[in-house]
């Protein structure tokens, strides 16, 4: 064994506690970002050397999900350890949801705290705040803090959804008293301009659902009213919160610290740094994401600058699979010749085949962890129960997180044997290297032209054979499908109705 793993394997065994010093942990989502978007899976359009340096230094997972293949319930199954769609609230919500987690559960953040880790959420968050209708002129409570985080300062929802304000310990930032802040998912403000009343204000062409308030020439989801000295540039958003983390690690440089960073990149609108635009044949998508590169970049040389990269681990994700037009005009659509950002996978947000979860996924610890690249079946859900073991601290019974830490930290290749997997409030299986689908009724393609995974029947891939899903193989195997089936059904229970739904398909 190699000087590198017999240290890994010696800070495996003792709890962090026990040790000298703990690991900061660094945690980077990115929006919407494909397994093909980073060039560390063999792209060769989009230069990604930040995110590659993470992938080719550390651990580089091939077979790593998210929990759901949309935004909010992917997150709150990184957070909580639990599947998402055991929770009926947990789908994607409007920017003026109540906090999604309850107050008193056990998630990830809560249990860096009690280790002794000073925490903070920045950037993308989408998980709600308050407890109902939000007085976004007041102090906001429970805003993201009260599931374990010391300092937030997030976007609300999404990027593409009102408010467009940054939130801070639960103040939005920079508001004027005198100018206060309404926001409304029902009804638009009367004498407010929109997308349809006024297109003039449009800069930024919307091609579905994106057709409410107008903000920097960009038309949103949902109607606001006031609050204009608090509305963030979309242009600067990188800088921004960029600037948020550098300090928030200078300030916690003697740690321990935990730091969720949520990338808003490449979700839409796709609105580059000056720097970035252009920078790519694929128009603002492919800016945005080597954008995301280049943030990532900063975080690395602030460490590096702050002598912690050898007492830090960062990871970096992404919170579901790529969509190309997500509602506005911006030539994603026109680029996909050029560059495929499911990495020959099949499917992608909002679908139920595999480029619909499986994401970048890189662990990175120098010092500690040498490159290793791992095929094995893994989940953010699972490093939950991961960091437990790795902080010596313990996790409630009951969670679906499980221990994977010695395959986080590249030791074995040994991942989980099955999971679920969830998108829009449908559900598949994966057992090892095969996906199985039920049946599902509804349209195969959504409007943004992913394939959802929508069959009449129990469909069955070989991912180790054909990773682009294009082979169904129930009818070869339906011995195999039949134990599936079983098994999926018994980890579902009533969340899907396997009667009504092939009823619905007659």
């Amino acid at each position: 064994m190699n000087k590198s793993l017999l240290t890994l394997s010696a800070l495996v065994t003792l709890p962090l506690w026990a040790q000298k010093q703990q690991p900061n942990v660094v945690l980077i989502v990115a929006d919407d970002m494909g397994y093909g978007d980073v060039s560390a899976y063999g792209q060769t359009t989009i230069s990604t050397p930040n995110i590659d340096r993470l992938a080719n230094g550390g651990v580089c997972l091939t077979d790593g999900h998210a929990t759901s293949a949309t935004s909010t319930p992917s997150r709150y199954g990184l957070f909580t350890g639990m599947y998402p769609w055991k929770n009926k609230d947990a789908h994607i919500l409007p920017g003026d949801a109540p906090l999604l987690i309850p107050t008193d559960k056990f998630t990830m953040p809560k249990m860096f705290q009690k280790a002794g880790y000073k925490t903070a959420a920045i950037g993308k968050w989408h998980l709600g705040m308050g407890y109902g209708k939000i007085d976004w002129n007041h102090q906001i409570t429970p805003a993201a803090n009260a599931v374990g985080f010391d300092y937030t300062n997030v976007i609300a929802a999404t990027v593409d959804r009102v408010p467009t304000v940054y939130v801070r310990n639960g103040m939005v930032v920079g508001l004027d008293p005198n100018d206060p802040l309404e926001i409304d998912y029902d009804n638009p403000f009367p004498s407010e301009p929109t997308a349809l009343t006024n297109p003039e204000l449009v800069k930024h062409k919307w091609s579905h659902g994106h057709n409410n308030t107008v903000v920097n020439g960009i038309p949103r989801i949902g109607f606001m009213k006031g609050g204009k000295s608090a509305y963030w540039d979309d242009a600067t958003m990188a800088q921004y919160l960029v600037d948020e983390v550098k300090n928030f690690i200078n300030d916690n440089q003697d740690g321990p610290f935990f730091l969720y960073y949520g990338l808003h990149e490449p979700h839409v609108p796709r609105t580059p740094m000056t720097q970035f635009a252009g920078k790519t044949p694929l128009g603002p998508r492919g800016d945005v994401v080597v954008e995301a590169d280049w943030c990532v970049g900063e975080v690395f040389k602030t460490l590096e600058e702050k002598n912690l990269l050898e007492n830090t681990i960062i990871i970096y994700t992404s919170d579901n699979g790529p969509v190309l037009d997500d509602g506005y005009e911006d030539g994603a659509r026109e680029s996909a010749p050029l560059h495929d950002p499911k990495g020959g996978l099949r499917g992608g947000k909002y679908s139920l085949f595999d480029a619909g979860t499986r994401v970048p996924f890189f662990i990175y610890w120098k010092g500690h962890l040498q490159h290793v690249e791992c095929d094995a079946l893994v989940t953010q859900m699972d490093l939950v129960a991961s960091f437990a073991d790795m902080l010596g601290e313990e996790i409630p019974k009951g969670l679906d997180s499980q221990n994977t830490l010695s395959t986080f930290l590249g030791k074995k290749q040994k991942g989980r044997k099955d999971m679920v997997v969830e998108a829009a409030g449908r559900l598949a299986y994966r057992y090892g290297k095969y996906a199985l689908i039920p049946p599902y009724n509804g349209p195969e393609t959504n409007i943004t032209g992913n394939e959802l995974g929508v069959v009449d029947h129990y469909a069955l891939y070989d991912l180790s054979k054909e990773p682009a899903q294009r082979h169904d193989i129930s009818n070869e195997k339906p011995a195999l499908v039949k134990k599936l089936r079983k098994k999926f059904l018994a980890i579902v229970g009533s969340h899907y109705n396997e009667r009504t739904q092939q009823e619905s398909l007659k």
